[in-house]
């Protein structure tokens, strides 16, 4: 079941609601405010501060960490539901094939799992490998794929840092052109309102993207490991013989609180 949800993937409401309410919110209070879109909406703006924030994160960053960074966007905008209470059942059936036809009945089902994590620390325990052997390969995993994770975050993270200063930088650029009609004070003013919508923009991409987005991948991270540590537990309750119902709970305290009258909703 848990492989199932794993597989799918629904859109995260949250990432989405709150852009459409940072822009709405600023957009919203410009409006408000007497202003027009258009005072906003400078194409060149958006290139220069874009531009100069790819190219100083690139210069930063290697290459793949930067590719993979752009990748783990999906994760962002996209949610792979892998319900930890689905993960449970699967598991405790797993405790019990093996506690009444010993473990080596799991090696069909091990191959058969979706998850690389649950698969390979499955197989691991089907093959007789060593329990303390079993528990370092998949912390071992573990910390990998978590060190990944942030590194993937530093990338949006130095994005965030560095978006404020080309933003400056493109107003400098604004204030540049500005000058060369200083003859004509309606053309001054005009060219000073523009020159600061780059500024608008990379205190605006870093506040409401790019770092927003570094937190989310990091939080993302943190419940996949939580996830991979109730794995871990499972496989290891398996291996050491442990009645279900013991393994049941204490993988029970992965799972998230339930709400007060979740349980009787259903009496």
């Amino acid at each position: 079941m848990a492989d199932k949800a794993k597989s799918g993937g629904r859109p995260d409401i949250a990432t989405l609601l709150g852009i459409v309410v940072a822009l709405g919110g600023i957009v919203g209070g410009l409006i408000l405010e007497g202003g027009k879109i258009s005072d906003i909406a400078q194409v060149t703006a958006a290139i220069i501060v874009l531009g100069g924030t790819i190219g100083a994160v690139l210069i930063s960053m290697p290459l793949h960490v930067c590719i993979n960074a752009t990748k783990s966007l999906i994760g962002v905008f996209l949610e792979k539901a892998q319900p930890v209470e689905s993960v449970i059942e699967q598991l405790i059936e797993y405790a019990n094939k093996a506690r009444k036809n010993g473990i080596v009945a799991l090696e069909q089902d091990a191959n058969a799992v979706q998850d690389p994590f649950l698969r390979k620390g499955l197989n691991l325990a089907v093959d007789g490998t060593d329990l303390q052997e079993i528990r370092k390969m998949l912390e071992l995993e573990m910390a990998l794929e978590e060190h990944h994770a942030e590194s993937e975050a530093k990338v949006f993270e130095a994005a965030g840092g560095y978006a404020p200063t080309i933003g400056i930088i493109g107003a400098v650029l604004g204030l540049i052109q500005v000058m060369k009609d200083l003859a004509d004070i309606e053309k001054v003013g005009h060219g000073i309102a523009v020159s600061f919508v780059a500024t608008v923009y990379g205190v605006g991409v870093a506040n409401i993207f790019f770092l927003p987005v570094a937190n989310k991948i990091k939080a993302r991270a943190h419940q996949a490991m939580q996830v991979k540590e109730m794995m871990l537990e499972g496989i290891i309750g398996i291996v050491e013989g442990l009645n279900p119902k013991l393994i049941r709970s204490k993988l029970e305290a992965f799972a998230p609180p339930k709400k007060p009258g979740a349980g009787k909703a259903g009496k």
